[in-house]
């Protein structure tokens, strides 16, 4: 009996031990760390490390990326070259694609896709990969923490199990596992990787213990629920909650043109009230790697439970069919005015999948370019963020310059991405007629524009002495200036990071965004 006892205290000594020399290299920083994937949540995450003072390790099967960091240049936006290129010098962040690095890590963290297979399943193949790559040079007492959106269960079943049955070791005594979903927000300048609040779960209690301690030296808030898979959940329900939201709005944007009432003006109208509502607005569909992809990792794993999440499934399908339906707004549009798509110029103006990044990564508008083309239109498009694109046959695609004879040369200009690069009184100006999908042209004169979710009108004009019938004409859309008091931006802000209430709606939250991803 003295014996187990002397053992216990033995042990509990050790721990103490090993936590106290682990809060110590947290202190002086002379914890070295190891970011698997290097894509648009690792490397703002790896360079947030480093500019902490912490050594950090970059990893990434992507040869062309690895590459492009050492020779300082930075492929994510928001991240400039400059800031590569002094972390490297320091010899705070290095770049590579062997897994041995891992070997010199204390804390390695995983932050590689998670898509959707062929069936519409969850994929976490570059999970498996990534935990085959680093377990053999794991050491002992080492943090792994993932960081990809994927289905709860994953980081018991995929990270914990599999390092405990290679390396026999036991969680939270040789090695800690932790689960800290990504919350990344492409493009937006009010929220980056430092100051959005970050979610943690660990396996055990000493695991998470060491979590917020690494988390909480170089980012403003920490919060820690009492498991990864709650943590992993949360991801999932923020935004499963965006998706059945947006698709609430899409379902009712046909409805109020059909009931001559413009959606638009309701979406702006309710969000002035302060409590119990948040925005969200119609667009060409849903894109980027959260919105599509989360809800339906949530719902195979309901699934696998014997639970059906129906609003899940049914926001899925509306969301998806809004590329047809734009296309067959757009099909009626040309016939309206006296063509057909068949052989019709049509130009897309934005394919990012939202305003003022470069990010293809689900967008509707290849849906909508797919469409058109097998309608049989000749379709291009023009984009001051995306040089090209790679259709599915492997065809390379080339932006075309924003221009007036750019304009005037299409039967039809649809707007897919409202980036803030675009003229679009210009546009308004030459172009014969133009679809909107986004409530760009907000403000514009001119009697060629007809915006998604607006009345149906019969009155579409072609570009002919447009100007000089319209010239006084405020498009029907503009907006009321309205001043928000500071609370109330407040409620809006955590969702829509660059949202100008009442004036511009923003694509976080609109059908064609993922916001934070």
């Amino acid at each position: 009996m003295e014996g187990m006892e002397e053992s216990s205290k033995n042990d509990e000594v050790t721990k103490i031990n090993q936590e106290s020399a682990t809060l110590q290299k947290i202190n002086n920083r002379s914890l070295k760390a190891a970011v698997i994937g290097l894509g648009y949540v690792g490397l703002p995450m790896a360079v947030e490390m480093a500019q902490a003072g912490y050594q950090v390790q970059g990893i990434d099967i992507d040869v062309a990326k690895v590459a492009k960091l050492r020779a300082g240049k930075s492929y994510v936006i928001g991240i400039e070259d400059k800031v590569v290129q002094s972390l490297a010098q320091a010899g705070l962040f290095m770049a590579g694609t062997d897994y041995a690095a891992v070997a010199q890590a204390d804390v390695i963290v995983i932050c590689v896709p998670t898509p959707l297979t062929v069936e519409h399943q969850p994929d976490i193949s570059f999970i498996a990969a990534a935990v085959d790559g680093i377990t053999p040079y794991l050491r002992e007492d080492c943090l792994v923490i993932l960081e990809s959106t994927t289905y709860p269960g994953t980081t018991e079943e995929r990270v914990k199990q599999p390092i405990e049955d290679a390396k026999g070791w036991k969680v939270g005594q040789q090695f800690h596992v932790c689960y800290s979903p990504e919350r990344v927000d492409p493009g937006s300048v009010h929220y980056g990787v430092k100051n959005t609040p970050k979610i943690i779960g660990g396996s055990t209690p000493a695991c998470l213990s060491y979590g917020k301690a690494f988390y909480g030296s170089f980012l403003n808030e920490i919060v820690p629920v009492s498991s990864t898979t709650v943590a992993e959940t949360a991801k999932l329900f923020e935004n499963t909650f965006r998706s059945v939201n947006i698709a609430l709005v899409n379902e009712l944007t046909p409805a109020c043109e059909q009931m001559g009432v413009n959606i638009w003006e309701v979406l702006d109208a309710a969000a002035t009230k302060p409590f119990g509502y948040m925005p969200f607005y119609p667009g060409p569909g849903i894109g980027g790697h959260c919105i599509p992809i989360d809800p339906i990792y949530l719902s195979w794993a309901a699934g696998r439970q014997g639970s059906e999440l129906q609003f899940i499934t049914l926001a899925d399908t509306t969301n998806r069919q809004m590329p047809e339906r734009v296309v067959k707004r757009a099909a009626e549009l040309l016939e309206q005015n006296g063509s057909t798509m068949q052989g019709a110029r049509i130009v897309l103006a934005g394919m990012a999948y939202k305003k003022d990044i470069d990010d293809l990564r689900e967008s509707p508008a290849l849906d909508v370019f797919r469409l058109l083309s097998e309608a049989g239109a000749d379709v291009c498009f023009t984009d001051p963020m995306v040089p090209v694109f790679r259709k599915e046959d492997g065809t390379v695609i080339q932006a075309q310059p924003a221009s007036p004879e750019l304009w005037a040369g299409a039967d039809l200009v649809m707007i897919t991405t409202d980036h803030t690069g675009f003229d679009y009184q210009e546009m308004v100006d030459h172009a014969k007629l133009i679809f909107d999908t986004r409530n760009a042209t907000a403000g514009c004169v001119g009697g060629n524009i007809v915006v998604l979710g607006q009345p149906i009108r019969s009155d579409v004009n072609v570009m002919q002495n447009v100007k000089e019938v319209h010239e006084m004409q405020v498009h029907k859309n503009m907006r009321v200036d309205q001043t928000v008091a500071g609370d109330k931006q407040e409620l809006t802000d955590y969702i829509e990071a660059d949202r100008e209430p009442h004036l511009k709606h923003s694509h976080e939250d609109s059908g064609g965004s993922h916001g934070e991803s």
